[in-house]
């Protein structure tokens, strides 16, 4: 039995999430259009496990996949078959075969992701699906103050919509907030996320980058049990999973 890898890229827009299960289930997810190709390229369904399961909407530059096959076609042939019949929008950048112990979701270390923000006049008609566009014009050096309270291990659950977990603490490494002439670019590393916490995250970036909210305000969100109304996820289509990093 091999053990194949993947790297994927694809662009989130019309899928709901790499997987949806319990009441809102739906095939119509990245994880199913993979598994199908699998299918009918081995004549077995095999497991499919990822690095990060992104959420609805949001695209990923690099995500990490794996599975297990009888297959004994060569690599180039299984990325080819891959990329031949999948849709346009999600590509395998990369295979490789890894180990039998090798799993993508129980071996992550980190994950990063990257937040596209459109701050100019007007929001860019074809980059309109690919990052938010916010009118109020975003502080980034209010911004970077206020990340630096949300770096190392806290409890994250104020920042997210999970129902259930075993635990809510997280430890967030790094958050870069880069200025580029009409975007900002919110790049947060941790060893792992919570179900919307990065767009949550995102939120109050920018609601304290656009004078609406003082950076005071994050410690009284980590040390609340209820988020406050405003804290809601950022709209999707400016999320991307950048990378998910093993040892």
């Amino acid at each position: 039995m091999r053990n194949i890898k993947l790297t994927i890229e694809y662009d989130g827009g019309r899928y709901n999430g790499w997987q949806r299960l319990g009441k809102g289930e739906s095939t119509n997810t990245i994880e199913n259009k993979l598994s199908e190709i699998i299918e009918k390229m081995t004549g077995k369904p095999s497991e499919l496990y990822c690095g990060a399961r992104t959420e609805v909407g949001v695209h990923a530059y690099a995500q990490t996949a794996n599975f297990k096959t009888e297959s004994v076609l060569k690599l180039y042939e299984i990325k080819n078959y891959f990329n031949r019949y999948l849709p346009m929008d999600i590509a395998i950048r990369a295979i490789e075969e890894v180990p039998d112990r090798f799993h993508s979701s129980l071996n992550a270390k980190s994950k990063k992701y990257l937040y596209r923000i459109s701050n100019g006049e007007f929001p860019s008609v074809f980059e309109r699906k690919y990052m938010y566009h916010s009118f109020a014009k975003l502080d980034s050096k209010l911004m970077k103050e206020a990340s630096s309270f949300l770096i190392g291990k806290h409890d994250f659950k104020t920042f997210s919509t999970v129902k259930k977990n075993k635990s809510t603490e997280k430890e967030i490494y790094s958050i870069e907030i880069l200025n580029n002439e009409n975007e900002l670019q919110i790049i947060l590393h941790a060893n792992d996320f919570l179900h919307n916490m990065a767009r949550m995250i995102v939120t109050i970036l920018m609601e304290i980058g656009a004078g609406r909210k003082r950076t005071s305000e994050i410690n009284a969100i980590l040390s609340s049990e209820v988020a406050p109304d405003f804290l809601t996820p950022a709209e999707p289509q400016g999320l991307f999973l950048l990378e998910v990093m093993y040892e």
